[in-house]
């Protein structure tokens, strides 16, 4: 698809200076909170400040790793790896059965080199590919693109805003402050022509300079873990450190998580085709999550947890309009240099919630609607309505369902509840299968032959 058609300045394949790219990959990087999964991890296993700071040089290494593997060598779309939420339990979980620190996170990490191993497998095999081709046709997929961004909005505005630390009045003016100035930045790039690449290019990086301006001056910008920070620091504490043990029980538990991990993957796969209108073949899925196996085995040999593609990035190139793969191979050379670099790791650390809270909400919306515009392509029956209306219901469900509730449930049911997009991605997959012969999706008529060509497989990526 022409790159124009789907608002984009710079497509997958377009070039981009290295000055400009850099610039770009770094604001990818700014606009994930890649640190926030590996540090409520590390206080979850009583971590020493050395091994916290291990832990996350380590997630970061491993995110700039995965990020260049799957955008340059396997899925070949513009992905970006991070580490995910869904372990969290789990790793707790199993670190404290296992001894914890006498043993526990070489357990932890033997169990999560078996699980990326299978990963591997699947994809090789081609069985992921097959899986993907009967249960996600291009309802399922726009469906949950949908719930994607439904799924983290609430997250987005309460841990970064509503309930994060401080005065909420002040997160809230911080929060404001940085939208504002990004809506200033994407509406003056749309009403002044010439201004439309620089603006809507760096709106985000533009929003979060303001955000932590604004944050500075009211005093919520905490600059003593920069100024201590060393300025080059090897990992520790990888998996020469701890080890690697093998625990079936540990392995199965695992499994499990992987599995959760790919269907949680496979919706941001589905939002980037969408944003990019790139359809993503047969042999992608399967080189993706062979990727996503590597990256996930590279991260637990450096100490970390495993790694997903972070569906925030499609929201950042539908606001930006920057898709260049080059961008995302940038990208990870900047989580690389974090995860060496002691001091710009802080800084990355130190931005206040309030300011990514700001940036996200907008880029969570973003990606809902992409979910949305793919749906209304199709020309859906009554019966199709429950196929995208109920996997809506249960992910905002489980978003809002209460943390007595969860802890109370058994431990399989905590992982799958500790990822709303899963439960909205297999509950959009089961409905489809129970409805699928009373809901024929057929792709609307278009008023031109060109439009047309750009009908549901090519914009849900199918």
């Amino acid at each position: 698809m022409n790159r124009n058609e789907n608002g984009l300045l710079y497509g997958p394949d377009d070039k981009v200076s290295y000055t400009q790219s850099g610039f770009l990959g770094l604001q990818h990087v700014l606009a994930m909170d890649v640190y926030v999964a590996p540090l409520i991890m590390a206080g979850l296993l009583s971590m020493t400040l050395a091994q916290k700071t291990g832990f996350l040089q380590a997630a970061f290494i491993a995110a700039g790793i995965g990020t260049i593997l799957q955008t340059k060598f396997f899925m070949k779309l513009p992905v970006s790896q991070g580490p995910s939420f869904v372990p969290v339990g789990a790793v707790a979980g199993v670190y404290l059965a296992n001894g914890g620190v006498h043993g526990g996170m070489s357990t932890v990490l033997g169990s999560l080199v078996v699980g990326s191993l299978l990963l591997v497998i699947l994809g090789v095999s081609g069985v992921f590919q097959k899986i993907i081709n009967l249960l996600v046709p291009a309802i399922v997929g726009g469906t949950i693109i949908t719930c994607v961004g439904l799924s983290l909005l609430p997250g987005a505005l309460n841990d970064n805003i509503f309930h994060a630390g401080g005065n909420v009045n002040t997160n809230i003016i911080i929060a404001a402050s940085t939208a504002a100035v990004m809506l200033l930045a994407i509406i003056l790039s749309v009403r002044v022509p010439q201004l439309k690449k620089v603006l809507k290019v760096s709106s985000i990086v533009i929003a979060l300079i303001a955000g932590s301006i604004v944050a500075t001056a009211m005093g919520k910008f905490d600059w003593t873990p920069v100024q201590k920070a060393a300025w080059f620091a090897l990992p520790q504490y990888t998996s020469l450190h701890y080890g690697l043990h093998f625990s079936l029980p540990a392995i199965l538990t695992f499994v499990v998580i992987y599995m959760v991990l790919t269907t949680e993957t496979t919706g941001t796969w589905f939002a980037m085709s969408a944003v990019t209108g790139e359809k993503i073949t047969d042999k992608q899925w399967n080189r993706g999550i062979i990727g996503e196996g590597l990256s996930c085995l590279i991260s637990a040999l450096l100490g970390a947890t495993p790694m997903t593609g972070y569906s925030t990035n499609a929201g950042v190139v539908s606001v930006t309009g920057v898709a260049s793969k080059r961008v995302f191979v940038s990208a990870g050379i900047w989580f690389m240099v974090l995860g060496f670099c002691g001091k710009l790791s802080a800084f990355l650390a130190a931005v206040p919630a309030p300011v990514i809270g700001g940036v996200y909400s907008i880029i969570c919306v973003v990606i809902m609607l992409n979910g949305l515009n793919v749906i209304r392509n199709l020309a859906t029956s009554d019966s199709a309505i429950y196929v995208i209306g109920i996997p809506i219901v249960l992910t905002m469900a489980v978003v809002l369902v209460p943390s007595k509730v969860v802890s109370e449930a058994p431990q399989m049911i905590q992982y799958l509840l500790g990822s709303p997009i899963t439960i909205g991605a297999i509950s959009a997959i089961l409905m489809n299968l129970f409805m699928s012969k009373s809901s024929k999706q057929t792709v609307k008529k278009s008023e031109t032959a060109a439009d047309s060509d750009t009908s549901v497989e090519a914009t849900a990526g199918r």
